[in-house]
């Protein structure tokens, strides 16, 4: 959800869980976040609920580029911000094996209990290794995990330059109705990491500029979203079943869209027995 027009959206997504304070200490602290981080655009991500407290996430990017180089910001109380650093391979890793709810502690420790080989041959023997992931990690970890398999943005809102740069195509005027019915108008808005191989018919279709993601109708398991017209038919609204609490809006006919994750950061490992 973009600073700029944040009680807006949030009254799109029926308030999302952000109290009328909380949304005006975010209206004004993102503002000043990307004033003092020199940011062209920064927007709110959402919530992760912990147990003691919770993160609330904003990123934020610099100059044209918006997909690769976001940077993320956590604050416990909608006023002050911190850096998070760069999620990793490692990182990634480590924190999918940790389960439960956040504590609400960046500073909080997580051990994790791992079997390591040691040796080769006959000589080999097996140890046990301790590890400690702070709980700062996990959120790094939990916030690219959300963004690579939930963010979504509507076919036409992103163009795709000559240098490979991802920019805001101010050109888009939003997805007719018909058009915001079908899960092939919806995008992930991730690098895709390994190109869906597609047929000559499909490519003569598709515009390189702006088909450059990976669709949703793709996904699996089939089922895997939610896809709703709401307010009469006035705003699309799609639900991930994989993250729960992970809203994308859209408003037919306008520029206006985003999303945001109000959840426990948790992902529903039950979905195949739920669909």
């Amino acid at each position: 959800m973009d600073a700029a027009s944040l009680y807006m959206s949030q009254e799109l997504v029926a308030g999302c869980g952000v109290s009328p304070e909380q949304r005006a200490a975010l209206s004004s602290s993102l503002r000043l976040l990307q004033r003092d981080m020199r940011l062209s655009r920064v927007f709110f991500w959402g919530k992760i609920l912990g147990v003691r407290g919770d993160y609330y996430i904003a990123q934020g990017t610099e100059g044209g580029e918006q997909l690769r180089g976001r940077r993320s910001f956590y604050s416990l109380n909608c006023l002050d911000w911190a850096l998070l650093p760069p999620p990793t391979a490692d990182v990634i890793r480590e924190a999918e094996l940790i389960k439960g709810c956040f504590i609400g502690d960046p500073a909080h420790e997580y051990q994790q209990t791992a079997w390591k080989k040691v040796g080769e041959g006959s000589a080999a023997t097996v140890e046990e290794v301790t590890n400690h992931i702070k709980e700062e990690s996990r959120l790094v970890a939990t916030i690219a995990l959300i963004d690579r398999e939930a963010a979504v943005a509507p076919r036409g809102a992103f163009i795709k330059n000559p240098l490979g740069q991802v920019n805001i195509n101010h050109s888009f005027r939003g997805l007719t109705v018909s058009e915001a019915k079908k899960m092939s108008s919806f995008f992930h808005f991730t690098p895709t990491l390994i190109p869906k191989k597609k047929s000559l018919l499909e490519k003569a279709d598709q515009d390189p500029a702006v088909d450059f993601l990976d669709s949703l109708e793709h996904d699996v398991p089939k089922g895997c979203w939610s896809l709703q017209l709401e307010q009469g038919s006035s705003v699309v609204i799609l639900r991930s079943l994989l993250w729960l609490g992970m809203t994308f809006y859209h408003v037919p006919l306008t520029p206006q869209h985003g999303y945001i994750y109000i959840g426990n950061g948790e992902r529903n490992i039950d979905l195949p027995f739920m669909i």
